[in-house]
């Protein structure tokens, strides 16, 4: 299993991070250029991802506070899960974890391993914007 782990410190309460997060209408303002066809409800999102595969995924657990996770609804190119952990950081903020595991051979590895932590990163990069 490919970990991929992108961190950030956000400015804001814990509870008002995860009521971001744990709408799915809200990950589209996360997503990079190369994400188009975006539809989503509360719980799940679909989108297409330029040059490479469509996906669907809905939020499988929420632990209020705590974290998100999200898995695949239609069968991906890989078995793959997403999962947002939020944190107090001590200061009255919050630190804020995307944490990307992706079940890769060697070669996909080495195909999605590069595009998945710039994802990673874009993604905690972008909710710091938003929210900060």
């Amino acid at each position: 299993m490919t970990v991929i782990e992108s961190t950030t410190d956000i400015n804001q309460p814990v509870a008002k991070v995860y009521t971001f997060l744990a709408d799915m209408n809200n990950h589209q303002q996360l997503m990079p250029e190369n994400i188009y066809n975006w539809s989503s409800t509360t719980d799940e999102a679909n989108f297409t991802i330029q040059n490479m595969a469509k996906l669907a995924i809905k939020i499988s657990n929420r632990v209020e506070n705590q974290e998100l996770t999200a898995i695949p609804t239609e069968k991906p190119p890989f078995d793959l899960e997403l999962k947002w952990t939020v944190a107090d950081n001590g200061n009255g903020g919050t630190t804020a974890t995307l944490i990307i595991s992706a079940d890769l051979n060697m070669m996909m590895k080495m195909l999605a391993a590069g595009p998945l932590k710039k994802l990673a990163d874009h993604q905690t990069q972008k909710l710091a914007e938003i929210l900060n």
